[in-house]
């Protein structure tokens, strides 16, 4: 049989039974479209997250000393002088203090950084700028608001500009961040260079955390082990102070760790809609089946008049395939549209909470996904229409044609 009759027939034979298909295709259409719907969500969330979180920067590696012994500002340098793997190392300290504008003023939270930090952070200026080194070096009275604390302490006029006093000395505004560091809406904070920090703020020369970059093409796990004894060196660590008082850990371990929990949870979410798509199959089947009985005087027919067994199995064999693709396509789209009004509402939903993270849920349209989805339609088609299209070829030619 040619390949064009063949297409023709099996466009007949379905078209002729179009509300049954549809039905039986139910299944399928259900099954892809909760598989393509998961995956295009579970890809949106895991950008988002990494992107607010900072797991996209695999680069990064923290650092903090804990055993009694002080980071001090100048050992920033030192560090940065005997681990030259690292592009850069930045360190932060954490202060508290009555912060003020002209207007209001609140309780909020000092941080003194140095030069890279935002890089380390992912944090975005929408205004000003950073830093300079010579603000650092000679710790000037120069401050960085994020948007949120900006608001709170100016409403809606600039910020850039204008003066914040911090437990009562002033402070010049050259920068706005997109987003800041705390939980609470109503709260305020503060960044100021590091040195201006622990001279002015805390009181005493302290970095509570450190942070470096690696460079391009670095092992991060063998430079995380280097770090380590680095620093256990410099502060002369004993092993029970390397245990309990020394924290070095990369970003690319937290990154391994999220991508292994949102696959399983994929594979989960995918296992429970694959059950839809074996009652698909199921159906499939059911109606491949009832269509055979229904076509016995015309399989007997076409097999009088020279049809082989290998032309029934096909013919009976592409109806089925033909019924999972459509099924198939029908459920892509369907998965992509639901994916993109959950991602929206989910969007919205974390917008409008107080104080909650601002997550921004963009599906992920991946063309594996759809390959796959195409090639799983192919396969219940496949497997699920093989049994009634050999049924079909097995039957007597003469037998069918007294069929009544």
């Amino acid at each position: 049989m040619r390949l064009r009759d063949l297409w023709t027939e099996t466009w007949e034979a379905l078209d002729a039974n179009r509300g049954r298909s549809l039905l039986t295709v139910l299944g399928i259409v259900i099954g892809i479209s909760a598989v393509i719907a998961m995956t295009a969500l579970i890809g949106g969330v895991r950008q988002g997250l990494m992107g607010e979180l900072g797991l996209d920067r695999a680069r990064v590696i923290s650092m903090g000393v804990y055993n009694g012994s002080q980071v001090r500002t100048e050992d920033i340098a030192k560090i940065e002088e005997g681990l030259p793997e690292y592009e850069y190392i930045t360190g932060s300290a954490y202060g508290s203090g009555k912060v003020a504008s002209d207007a209001k003023s609140a309780d909020g939270q000092v941080l003194g950084i140095s030069s890279h930090y935002f890089d380390v952070t992912g944090q975005k200026l929408v205004e000003g700028r950073t830093f300079t080194s010579g603000e650092n070096d000679s710790a000037s009275t120069v401050a960085i608001l994020d948007k949120t604390s900006a608001h709170n302490l100016f409403g809606d006029k600039d910020a850039l500009g204008q003066k914040v006093r911090i437990k009562g000395i002033e402070y010049r505004v050259v920068g706005v961040l997109e987003s800041g560091q705390q939980t609470d809406p109503k709260s305020v904070t503060a960044y100021v260079p590091l040195k201006a920090c622990v001279q002015r703020v805390t009181g005493y020369d302290s970095v509570d955390s450190l942070a470096g970059m690696a460079r391009e093409g670095e092992d991060i796990d063998s430079l995380v082990t280097k770090t380590k004894d680095f620093l256990a060196t410099y502060y002369h660590m004993s092993d029970e102070d390397v245990d309990n008082g020394l924290y070095v850990s990369s970003m690319k371990s937290m990154i391994d760790s999220f991508n292994s929990v949102m696959f399983t949870f994929q594979l989960l979410m995918t296992s429970v809609a694959s059950i839809s798509l074996v009652v698909g199959g199921i159906g499939i089947m059911n109606m491949m089946l009832t269509n055979v009985t229904e076509r016995i005087r015309e399989i007997g027919l076409r097999k009088a008049l020279g049809a082989r067994r290998s032309d029934i199995t096909r013919q009976f064999l592409l109806e089925s395939v033909c019924l999972t693709l459509a099924g198939g396509a029908i459920g892509i789209v369907l998965g992509y549209v639901g994916a993109f009004a959950l991602g929206g509402v989910a969007t919205n939903l974390l917008a409008s909470g107080d104080g909650g993270m601002s997550l921004t849920v963009t599906p992920v349209i991946e063309p594996m996904a759809v390959l796959g989805a195409t090639g799983i339609c192919v396969l219940i088609g496949v497997v699920f229409g093989y049994y009634p299209a050999r049924r079909a070829a097995k039957l007597d030619p003469v037998e069918s044609l007294h069929y009544q």
